[in-house]
């Protein structure tokens, strides 16, 4: 059976193959409560549907209008089962509780390194998503990018203690890096974006050549709150 949890996901376990994060947007600060009741509801009424899923949690976005979703799959082969089997009955179901729903992308990637200290034991009172996008596909340059990220951070002279834990994916098809970043609470994030530097980070060397990085894009900052996790019973 399907059962909830409010604990937060391991972004790290060995066993996620195929990690997928989502964004819908709702609305209102109503309709993501209505949203999370609803998909709550649809899925525990029903078994847990295949054992490629390890996990299912969902958050709502600050921006008081959008949901981030992110599964963790054991597979791609996984997913596409379920969507062939599993996935539709549930989609009507939410869409009839919360009529209305835009399901903006769906983006498939693979966990490449998470950055954490083994003995911090804070849950996270913040999730901030990081999403990067390079100019074209190169896989080489998403992980020289985020090697480049972990060498700025372990480099750092003011670390926000308000940090907790860093995980970034590399998208399957080679264009994006999502860094999902666990924070102790939304205040200290936003007072690490506030400190000197261009974002979070001092004005170092390592940090500008992240920035400034050959090809990079663009990037966005998003942060949410863990609202309901669904993992088998």
């Amino acid at each position: 059976m399907t059962r909830r949890t409010h604990t937060h996901p391991d972004l790290a376990h060995p066993e996620i193959g195929a990690p997928f994060f989502s964004t819908w947007r709702v609305g209102t600060p109503l309709r993501q409560r209505r949203t999370v009741d609803a998909i709550a509801e649809t899925w525990q009424r029903r078994p847990w549907p295949s054992d490629g899923l390890l996990g299912y949690h969902v958050y709502t976005g600050h921006d008081a209008s959008t949901l981030l979703h992110y599964s963790q799959w054991r597979s791609e082969a996984a997913y596409e089962a379920f969507v062939k089997t599993h996935r539709q009955e549930r989609v009507d179901e939410i869409d009839t509780a919360v009529p209305g729903i835009e399901r903006l992308w769906l983006g498939r990637y693979r966990h490449y390194r998470s950055l954490s200290r083994p003995d911090d034991t804070r849950v996270p009172g913040c999730i901030v998503i990081v999403d990067i996008e390079f100019e074209g596909p190169d896989a080489e340059r998403q992980r020289a990018w985020v090697d480049a990220v972990a060498e700025a951070l372990e480099a750092e002279p003011n670390p926000h203690p308000g940090g907790i834990a860093a995980h970034f994916h590399l998208s399957t098809d080679g264009t994006r890096v999502l860094n999902y970043a666990e924070w102790e609470s939304a205040q200290a994030h936003i007072e690490a974006l506030a400190a000197p530097g261009d974002g979070i980070g001092s004005a170092t060397e390592l940090w500008h050549r992240v920035q400034t990085w050959p090809g990079l894009k663009g990037s966005t900052v998003s942060r949410y709150d863990h609202a309901l996790g669904l993992v088998p019973s």
